[in-house]
């Protein structure tokens, strides 16, 4: 079985799997994190690429 990576919510707290309900792929290379518990949405991460 395939782990993915824990991630906690910098709002509520909480942790998840990583996984494409969490993190969305932006055009401009940037990433936008959202919490599947509260809604928390922290947009325009900055990746490597971007």
């Amino acid at each position: 079985m395939l782990e993915f990576p824990v991630v906690r919510c910098p709002s509520c707290n909480k942790e998840t799997e990583l996984d494409k309900r969490v993190i969305t792929a932006q055009s401009n290379q940037n990433i936008i994190f959202t919490c599947l518990f509260c809604g928390y949405m922290e947009r325009n991460i900055e990746t490597n690429k971007g």
